[in-house]
């Protein structure tokens, strides 16, 4: 079992357990949001928040939002998995987007939600050389007008290249079990209506 995935199951909510709580400003983004795009990672299949994240799409889209799912090809463990992840939940194959295709999409996102990617997701890769992402092909989330990262904690992917979109002033930081942060989002957007 990893240290993550043991943290998660004793209970944690963060390697930081000082950081803020942002439910409020990531809901104020999605209540008004018109254009999601998930980015499932593997924090998202590691917390088995599969389930959670399409619950939390369903509640959006029954708000008026139109919600897509941006595939990484190498997110995950292995090609496909994301794929494999949201066919469990029974995601419309029609709403996942690979990347060449979701890409000049971000730029008119409203909301870019990443639950548990990094590598996939960061802008170094094209930013900096000489790192082992560097070149590598990313979702450009940091592109989106809001990004909302429900990641465990703020720590390097396994490329270990610190990621600067967790800094970028349009990024709203969820620190925790990606589940339980899903949860969180659903129950207060419930409690809008």
């Amino acid at each position: 079992m990893s240290q993550i995935q043991e943290k998660s199951e004793k209970g944690a909510t963060t390697a930081d357990d000082n950081a803020p709580d942002c439910t409020a400003d990531a809901v104020s983004a999605l209540a008004s949001a018109k254009k999601v795009v998930i980015i499932p990672g593997y924090g998202m299949a590691l917390a088995q928040a599969q389930f959670k994240v399409v619950e939390l799409a369903s509640l959006l889209e029954k708000r008026g939002a139109d919600v897509k799912y941006a595939i990484h090809p190498v997110a995950g463990r292995m090609p496909g998995h994301m794929n494999v992840m949201l066919a469990e939940a029974e995601v419309d194959y029609d709403n996942l987007l690979e990347m060449d295709e979701v890409n000049p999409l971000f730029a008119e996102t409203d909301v870019v939600m990443v639950f548990g990617a990094c590598d996939v997701v960061n802008p170094a890769a094209i930013q900096s050389e000489g790192t082992p992402i560097s070149g590598m092909p990313i979702l450009m989330a940091h592109e989106a007008k809001k990004i909302i990262a429900c990641n465990f904690d703020k720590k390097p992917g396994y490329s270990g290249v610190p990621n600067p979109l967790y800094d970028n002033s349009k990024t709203i930081m969820m620190l925790g079990d990606a589940k339980k942060s899903a949860n969180d989002l659903i129950s207060s957007l419930q409690s809008i209506d």
